[in-house]
């Protein structure tokens, strides 16, 4: 996933204003301001859209992490360099708490079936034997199941609406009712 697109979703989710955006996308050396955040938000489509680079999206996960948490002992982590959808995936889940099963109920909210085992492959080291990479397809998945979770004022996706009948000429003649 593209780090604008998750930005973006995070910004929904939890209703962060442009301030507190800008909060916890800054740093002591490199404060962000308000016109940089607008430019991450903007469609791709966009006249004044710019991409968001791997380390601005870890410093900002990096800080959301403290926001919900609390700030860790000891130095605070340095931002990655690379960022890859296990990496975003691990930050999101140590931000809110969760536990596996927590993860797993917020994806089935998305319409999502994983068991406990594939999502653990998600969080193992890159060199271990059951590492798995994690697609586009789960994260998303995973931010659609947090905005159904914490934003109870917007609708949840649609769902998939029935079939609609038979059109009245395909429809089985009655029987007289004399018969």
């Amino acid at each position: 996933m593209k780090n604008n697109d998750i930005l973006r979703r995070i910004r929904f989710v939890f209703n962060l204003d442009d301030s507190k955006m800008m909060k916890l996308c800054s740093t002591k050396e490199n404060k962000v301001s308000r016109a940089e955040i607008s430019d991450w938000l903007k469609r791709d489509d966009d006249i004044g859209h710019k991409e968001m680079v791997d380390v601005e999206l870890s410093i900002f996960l990096n800080h959301f992490i403290e926001e919900k948490r609390g700030k860790r002992d000891g130095p605070a982590p340095e931002p990655e360099k690379r960022l890859t959808n296990n990496a975003v995936f691990m930050k999101l889940k140590i931000a809110l708490n969760l536990k596996a099963e927590e993860v797993i109920e917020i994806l089935e909210l998305a319409g999502f079936k994983l068991g406990k085992h594939e999502l653990s492959a998600f969080f193992r080291k890159p060199g271990h034997k059951h590492f798995r990479v994690c697609k586009d397809q789960v994260l998303r998945n995973f931010l659609q199941g947090m905005q159904n979770k914490y934003r109870k004022d917007v609708d949840p996706i649609a769902k998939v609406t029935p079939p609609s009948p038979p059109p009245a000429a395909y429809e089985w003649k009655k029987k007289p009712e004399s018969e």
